[in-house]
């Protein structure tokens, strides 16, 4: 276990606050499940200090990054979202469930399990990249985590109250499938991440 919660919202290399960032996301607009969870959990990430809450509709499972947006041609994302396209022909939906939520060193999380059906639609988005611009040219990201943050943290802290507080708490979870995947244009600013979505791809 941690012993401190450090401060999310430093500034990460090439980011700064008129700079977008295309990513493929999986996004949760509408679903009453993941609202319902979001609600269960409000009241605590108020509460909480140190804490910046994510509003409902920016709430989002991260799959892999592609590049700024004034780096990307208009043709090769078009190209790359057609190659994405391609190689998701034959990947169905599939089910997860979501939560309940944990303490990890930057936020508030909801874990999304299985990773495997995940890590898979990860590979998918890194082969199509490879696809058109090989394969030294596939943004890097850590080993694949999947989650649902619900608040980052926005000060060094001790971990301890937070973790206290947040295991007093009645754990919630649900379940869900996850149909879509939406490449968007993501843009921080102050402390929030926000998005333009591009292209939504549907699992059959």
């Amino acid at each position: 276990m941690f012993e401190e919660v450090r401060d999310h919202w430093y500034w990460r290399p090439g980011w700064r606050p008129d700079r977008s960032f295309y990513t493929w996301h999986i996004n949760f607009a509408g679903r009453s499940e993941i609202a319902a969870l979001h609600a269960s959990y409000a009241e605590l990430l108020n509460e909480l200090p140190g804490l910046t809450p994510v509003p409902l509709e920016w709430l989002h499972l991260t799959v892999q990054g592609v590049g700024f947006t004034d780096r990307v041609p208009d043709a090769d994302v078009a190209d790359i979202t057609e190659a994405t396209r391609r190689r998701l022909t034959t990947v169905e939906s599939f089910p997860v469930t979501i939560g309940p939520a944990v303490l990890d060193p930057e936020s508030i999380q909801l874990p999304v399990r299985p990773i495997d059906p995940l890590q898979h639609l990860r590979d998918i988005t890194r082969a199509a990249i490879t696809d058109i611009w090989g394969d030294d040219a596939v943004p890097e990201l850590p080993e694949l985590n999947p989650h649902i943050t619900l608040a980052y943290c926005n000060h060094n802290t001790p971990a301890a109250p937070l973790s206290t507080r947040l295991l007093a708490h009645t754990p919630h979870s649900t379940a869900l499938s996850i149909t879509t995947l939406t490449l968007v244009a993501l843009t921080r600013t102050h402390h929030l991440y926000h998005w333009k979505p591009t292209h939504t791809l549907t699992l059959t």
